[in-house]
């Protein structure tokens, strides 16, 4: 895509009001992606704009293709926007990945797990890959393997896990170089209600931790439990957003489902 004067000179605008007190601040953001076809062409995100505090727990709330994943996938530098300016702990998106990647870490939606190592093993190889040193994998790993319940399968192929220990073992990775922002895109999808729970127990730690953590959910208990705010997401936009209990009083409804049926006219379970 060719960009214009007129854009190139509006996002540096942009990045001139870029609050750096915020870990992370997006302004107007838009991402297209064409199809081979103009009928085929997806607006993912469309002009967006939020921002997170340092030691957060925020929220992406909405159906599948509301746009969550997309905007997650912009923040972490896997996909360029189309528009818009994004920072990540005071550094730009587009001219300073290479110093956000060294602060944040991403538990995808497909967990990023090697079936042929053990958990302790999947440890270890990406605990390298951070070049981290071997006592602090070690130390790090037990304590997290303790804390999700998965320590006594440690030396089990990750092969033989369930889905969903497979998705906590991803979480583990995810925290094993001790990220100050930490990305989670449906962390709990395929979780019993127990093992559900027991990460949100722990997710409330590291808000204790200070960590800030952006998650995406579909889940309405899942982001009235864990979430400071939420930014409730529909084709692209954001509809709503703010305190899950301040939405809730503010449109006269019992729960976040409510505020998304109220505004939509349909339930956020649809399309899941």
């Amino acid at each position: 895509m060719i960009k214009s004067k007129e854009n190139e000179d509006s996002n540096i605008e942009m990045a001139k009001n870029i609050d750096n007190s915020y870990d992370i601040e997006v302004k107007d953001l838009k991402k297209h992606f064409k199809g081979k076809r103009k009928m085929s062409d997806v607006l993912a995100v469309d002009g967006i704009s939020f921002h997170v505090e340092k030691g957060e727990i925020f929220g992406l709330l909405g159906t599948n293709g509301a746009g969550k994943t997309t905007t997650i996938r912009i923040l972490t530098g896997t996909l360029l926007p189309t528009e818009g300016t994004v920072t990540v702990g005071g550094f730009d998106i587009k001219s300073e990945i290479q110093k956000i990647k060294e602060m944040i870490s991403v538990c995808p939606q497909e967990p990023a797990v090697y079936k042929f190592l053990s958990g302790i093993g999947n440890i270890k190889f990406f605990g390298n890959m951070y070049l981290l040193p071997k006592d602090q994998i070690l130390k790090r790993g037990e304590e997290l393997l303790k804390l999700l319940g998965l320590f006594e399968a440690r030396k089990r192929l990750a092969r033989g896990y369930s889905g969903g220990m497979v998705r906590q073992l991803s979480l583990i990775i995810a925290l094993i170089n001790e990220p100050d922002i930490l990305f989670l895109d449906e962390p709990t999808v395929g979780l019993d209600p127990r093992n559900r729970r027991k990460v949100w127990d722990f997710l409330k730690t590291q808000k204790v931790e200070n960590k800030t953590i952006i998650l995406t959910t579909h889940y309405i208990e899942e982001a009235e439990t864990l979430c400071n705010r939420v930014a409730i997401m529909d084709y692209g936009k954001i509809i709503a957003m703010g305190p899950p209990q301040k939405l809730i009083e503010e449109h006269k409804v019992k729960n976040l489902e409510e505020v998304f049926m109220k505004i939509t006219g349909r339930s956020i379970l649809e399309g899941i």
